[in-house]
């Protein structure tokens, strides 16, 4: 409220004492001199609409709307309810119950009057309309751990709560994602391999291709040591790399039903193409619904705390416990705003020098954020050289650990960076003086960009050991097929191990670090060690970059080793179930709270972030590299993709004309121009809406002055009567 506003309104007593009276009902009458007509000009709306009608003619009809007489409105009010009864339910509007009932009769009376087709169509919608609400409601009750995360939202607040809603996000997408593989690549198959359907497979020879590209030597089947199997499990090599989960399993050019001929490299590339999609537009759909209520509650946050105080309960709790974890989850959103609040007024105040100071000291500490991230790349790339180098020695020739450390080195050197990085981020982060908000961000940022870049790292070094050969042997095959016979598999193994590894890391964190942690502190709290330490917090960056970690890892693997998001799956249900027992027992709410709704839109970006660093390589395998000669369904074609011209080649000519029509430039041209003008007319369409959106906010700005002015005048009045 201003200081004009302020100074408008009367002491706290006599304005208490002013509507405790009942004769003060009486002054509307007595109280003003002036006529009804010239009162009502008095108002600061209708002051600030006669000056907008004398600066700016053109917007007399749109001014003229800010403020209605209260009988005009009134009666607008309820011809506009009438005439739209037909569209919207009664319950939609914001009326008292003896209102919706009268327009429950009228509503009635009308349905007399209409033809049977009509009310047929009445009755039918309004079913339709139950039917819906009715499934919306099951779905609600059916929803994966709704009561679960409910119970953290409550007790650690919405912060917390949004990093397990994501996480059930990335459930349900990756079982989509297996179900979309499982239907186009794996169902065939099995179906033909089990007999279930009279089909069989189709190999066609491959033609123009060596011998030696073709050579693929199998795992041996001698004297096999006790630890092999584990080996095997943990690596995705021996048994593993004989099954359906990798790439090379899949080396079949068709199966062939009754009546036509299954196509599986061009459905193994279509279930690629289609998972990538999906996945994307399901991110940008939630993103966008988390953009909007970010960005409305970002507009105002004297709205969000009204919102929160006077709208923020929910009506429909009925049981005392969760009436306790609304009100505590409330608490942890208001405590959130105050904070912001606070870093906010401590950056309106800086004086120049001090903005000199905190700017120079955030350049210096980026710049140690990029010399750690480059230290950590080249670890990576040394680890992964070497690692590939030393990787093909006979297993009998090392002991156990030996072996293991040269299979998972390039996993360790990246946990081990993924576990030291966020740690000096977060230490360094502390001196850049930013808002709690904002922290998170950055601090996520940096982690995703190291975390994600990893796996690229790896990637694109595996692909130059792929296409790097000596004295010329990669022209032969166009690929390194000593070392790499079927490079695709040794792709999915090195993603599989990264998946294996990272689950196993974060629950040996879980067991033999919080647990421990949790004890000593419960039982030993009178150690100064243990007073440093303190209980356990729950780091939202760090756990939502593990999941985002593990999802990228996902949509890279997914080609080279189909059944990957299955584990995944398996993989995320297991850290929920972990996270919580871990978040419930031995960890504390963070003194830093942190909105969901700004929240959830900033965990999705960094998602797609991560989808489109998965894209990048797997286009270049697809793309660029050559396939191999002695696995997987794309021996018979140089490139994965090519597999596209080779299947359009063999549509009808009229199609195929169409489809180089859509393609051309000819067409792209047009295209491109009628996307422009679509995108200008939604801009132009956005601009229209803001500028709806401030006349609205003006509006409900001059009531809320109408009214101060009413209790002044009031006031005034109450006074005079009394003297």
């Amino acid at each position: 409220m201003d200081e004009s506003s302020a100074r408008a309104l009367p002491s706290g007593g006599s304005r208490r004492q002013s509507f405790i009276h009942p004769e003060s009902l009486s002054l509307d009458s007595s109280c003003f001199a002036s006529s009804p007509v010239d009162f009502l000009q008095e108002l600061p709306s209708y002051r600030s609409i006669a000056r907008k009608r004398t600066n700016i003619l053109s917007r007399d009809k749109q001014s003229g709307t800010l403020l209605k007489p209260a009988d005009s409105y009134s009666s607008q009010l309820e011809e506009g309810i009438t005439e739209n009864l037909n569209s919207q339910s009664i319950r939609n509007y914001a009326l008292n119950i003896s209102e919706k009932r009268r327009l429950r009769d009228i509503q009635e009376t009308q349905m007399k009057y209409l033809s049977e087709w009509d009310q047929w169509k009445r009755y039918s919608s309004k079913s339709w309309k139950r039917f819906t609400e009715k499934a919306r409601e099951m779905a609600a009750h059916l929803e994966l751990w709704r009561e679960d995360i409910r119970s953290i939202d409550g007790k650690f607040g919405t912060g917390i709560q949004s990093y397990f809603s994501f996480l059930r996000f990335l459930v349900l997408l990756n079982l989509v994602i297996f179900l979309i593989i499982f239907l186009l690549v794996l169902l065939p198959v099995l179906l033909t391999k089990y007999k279930i359907t009279n089909s069989s497979f189709v190999f066609i020879p491959s033609k123009a291709v060596d011998t030696q590209c073709t050579v693929y030597p199998r795992s041996s089947s001698g004297l096999i040591y006790f630890y092999t199997y584990i080996i095997d499990l943990l690596s995705g090599t021996g048994f593993l790399e004989e099954t359906s989960l990798f790439y090379g399993r899949y080396t079949i050019d068709g199966v062939k039903f009754q009546n036509f001929t299954y196509d599986l490299p061009l459905a193994y590339l279509l279930s690629t193409i289609a998972y990538l999609a999906l996945s994307l537009l399901w991110i940008v759909k939630r993103s966008v619904e988390g953009f909007k209520i970010s960005l409305i509650r970002s507009e105002e946050h004297s709205q969000s705390y009204c919102n929160k105080i006077f709208a923020g309960w929910d009506f429909c709790i009925t049981s005392r416990s969760m009436a306790d974890l609304k009100h505590s989850s409330l608490r942890y959103e208001l405590r959130a705003d105050l904070e912001e609040e606070r870093i906010r007024q401590k950056i309106a105040e800086r004086t120049s020098e001090e903005t000199i100071r905190i700017y120079s000291l955030r350049l210096f500490l980026n710049c140690i954020v990029l010399a750690v991230l480059a230290a950590c790349f080249y670890a990576i790339y040394r680890a992964t050289i070497f690692s590939q180098e030393h990787m093909k020695k006979e297993i009998d020739k090392m002991v156990f650990g030996e072996n293991l450390l040269i299979l998972y080195l390039p996993s360790i050197v990246i946990t081990l960076a993924n576990f030291i990085t966020p740690m000096i981020f977060a230490k360094i982060i502390h001196y850049e003086d930013y808002s709690p908000g904002f922290e998170i961000r950055l601090t996520i940022l940096r982690c995703v960009f190291m975390r994600l870049a990893t796996i690229c790292v790896l990637v694109f070094t595996l692909g130059s050991k792929i296409t790097s050969c000596d004295n010329n042997s990669c022209e032969l095959c166009g690929y390194n097929q000593k070392l790499y016979p079927c490079w695709e598999t040794q792709v999915g193994q090195e993603m599989y191990k990264l998946m294996i590894f990272d689950l196993i890391i974060i629950l040996a964190m879980t067991l033999f670090v919080d647990f421990p942690r949790k004890l000593l502190v419960s039982y030993c709290s009178s150690w100064k060690l243990m007073q440093c330490l303190g209980q356990q917090e729950f780091a939202i960056p760090d756990n939502v970059l593990g999941i985002v970690y593990g999802q990228t890892i996902c949509w890279i693997g997914a080609f080279f080793s189909p059944l990957l998001p299955a584990i995944a799956t398996l993989k995320f249900i297991i850290i929920f179930y972990v996270k919580e027992m871990s978040l419930i027992h031995t960890c504390r709410p963070s003194p830093k709270q942190f909105r969901a709704s700004n929240s959830n839109f900033f965990f999705l970006l960094v998602l797609l972030i991560g989808l489109c660093l998965a894209i990048i390589p797997l286009t270049i395998s697809m793309a660029h590299i050559p396939s191999s000669k002695a696995c997987g369904p794309f021996t018979n074609v140089n490139t994965t993709w090519e597999v596209v011209p080779k299947t359009v080649s063999t549509f009808p000519s009229s199609l195929q004309s169409l489809l180089h029509g859509v393609t051309s430039e000819a067409f792209a041209v047009p295209f491109f121009m009628i996307i422009c003008l679509i995108m200008f007319y939604f801009i132009a369409l956005a601009g229209a809406h803001k500028r709806v959106v401030v006349q609205l906010r003006e509006q409900l700005s001059l009531e809320s002055r109408d009214k101060r002015y009413l209790i002044q005048k009031l006031t005034e009045a109450q006074r005079d009567v009394r003297k």
